[in-house]
């Protein structure tokens, strides 16, 4: 195993640009949101540098975007609450998995670790997505943006999960791809560990100081 998992009880993961490509579906939940509320949509792209902050967010964006201003609470109420509904639809039909991941999950298991997922998707999405990819068994714990009070950037989900599973802070690592993991992960007393190849509105993940950043989750298990 990699040095930073030296004295690790507990690893938490994120959900979105860190197991999975979810984009190309959360784009068309976009798509077809706006759609229905009588606005333009945008393509992928931009919906890529959208996600991290949770449906709302992504959704509030989406309407920012498209009208040049943010959007009054009733046209984004009407609007999550069509995002939600056709996202839900199919949340899984173009998505795909990280390359590495579940022999990167199964190795970890197997080593004794408790593996947590702390997402900002909503938590009606979790079980669906996990369960179709044969991911969710690996997980002691899910967490999504709705789950609590706060989501990451707070700290509290990842203090909530160690709490739960019995792991002292400075035993834990959080992996992420975008700065609201590392910040989350800080704040909380964690390791942090960094994936590139996701979602972070743009930015270079390296900019957010986390502990490690690697290509490839396989890197855990150097």
């Amino acid at each position: 195993m990699h040095a930073i998992l030296t004295d690790k009880r507990l690893i938490a993961f994120d959900l979105d640009g860190t197991l999975i490509d979810s984009v190309p579906d959360l784009a068309v939940g976009v798509q077809k949101a706006l759609d229905e509320v009588g606005v333009r949509a945008p393509d992928e792209a931009n919906v890529r540098d959208w996600v991290g902050n949770g449906a709302r967010s992504l959704v509030e964006r989406a309407l920012t975007w498209a009208l040049g201003e943010a959007p009054d609470n009733t046209l984004l109420t009407q609007a999550y609450e069509a995002f939600m509904r056709h996202y839900g639809a199919a949340p899984f039909a173009h998505t795909r998995v990280y390359d590495g991941v579940e022999k990167t999950l199964a190795a970890l298991d197997e080593a004794g670790f408790a593996l947590a997922l702390i997402t900002n998707k909503p938590e009606r999405f979790i079980a669906p997505i996990l369960e179709h990819f044969g991911l969710l068994n690996w997980f002691a714990l899910c967490i999504g943006g709705d789950t609590l009070v706060e989501k990451k950037p707070s700290a509290l989900p990842l203090l909530h999960a160690a709490n739960t599973l019995g792991a002292a802070p400075k035993a834990c690592v959080m992996v992420g791809d975008s700065k609201h993991d590392i910040e989350a992960g800080r704040a909380a007393g964690f390791a942090t560990v960094a994936l590139p190849y996701g979602y972070n509105h743009g930015e270079p993940i390296e900019a957010s100081r986390p502990d490690l950043c690697v290509a490839s989750l396989t890197a855990l298990l150097d």
